[in-house]
């Protein structure tokens, strides 16, 4: 290899690096000041010996916990009804004409594309004209509006790379529309579900903006951990974001690991 090539490969490599530090270096740190507290001694800032305090007081933290739970049964209802709702306009999109199908493709962008806040502000005056009070469900609601586009655009690039042969072989050879759809195009898209479901789970576990507009007096972990952080850092903080990395984690690689399964299954 060239000279220039070796110091192009090895100014890419030391940029990588670099970028692999931005990202992960923050998580890190959280992760570390979870276990290990800052303390300062006579002026000078040093570490505190390994304690799983912050995790034994996070367990104690009603609000906190309350908060998370609230978060979880939200982002599984919207990421459920996502699913079922993408995979219908996945399927509308598919066989519906090229002008209607382009309308409501257009339709179910239109509030992922806007800014949170418009939407939120959109739902809210929504919710007060039809004198719907809010809560647990105009959450969900929201959720669902915002995080409908994700799987919609995860399925619908999955089915489209099908085609209709496969639809069409199975229905030559006696299956009905029902079994086609059971046995034959969902297998397929389960990959394209499973993705679609994780990124909106994620997108609804983070989700604020929306949330502030249409959660009444319901908290959620993001408006909570927003609302402590304005008046003081506590050690939980930490030690629940570690939990939700390390969970995360575990999901993906898992998920990972059974689409590899899937993958070599078909070869």
């Amino acid at each position: 290899m060239k000279p220039q090539g070796r110091l192009l490969d090895a100014l890419l490599g030391a940029l990588t690096a670099f970028g692999f530090v931005i990202l992960y270096a923050p998580l890190v740190a959280t992760s570390a000041l979870s276990f290990f507290q800052i303390v300062r001694v006579r002026g000078a800032m040093g570490f505190a010996p390994f304690s799983l305090e912050p995790y034994l007081r996070l367990a104690a933290n009603g609000e906190i916990l309350a908060a998370l739970a609230t978060t979880l049964v939200v982002a599984a209802a919207a990421t459920a009804a996502s699913v079922v709702l993408g995979l219908m306009f996945a399927f509308y999109f598919v066989t519906a004409r090229r002008t209607f199908g382009v309308a409501v493709q257009t339709m179910i962008f239109l509030p992922f594309l806007l800014p949170p806040i418009i939407t939120g502000l959109s739902l809210l005056i929504l919710f007060r004209e039809i004198d719907f009070a809010r809560g647990l469900a105009t959450i969900v609601v929201g959720h669902i509006v915002f995080i409908v586009p994700v799987v919609y655009r995860t399925v619908l690039v999955r089915l489209q790379l099908l085609g209709r042969s496969l639809t069409e072989a199975s229905l030559d050879l006696g299956a009905s529309h029902f079994q086609t759809l059971t046995l034959v195009i969902l297998p397929q898209l389960r990959p394209a579900l499973i993705a679609g479901a994780l990124l909106a789970f994620a997108i609804s576990f983070d989700e604020t903006l929306i949330t502030l507009f249409v959660a009444g007096s319901e908290t959620t972990l993001p408006i909570r951990l927003w609302a402590m952080m304005r008046v003081g850092f506590v050690p939980e903080i930490n030690a629940l974001a570690t939990l939700i990395l390390v969970f995360t984690a575990a999901v993906t690689l898992g998920v990972g690991l059974l689409q590899q399964r899937t993958v070599n299954r078909s070869l």
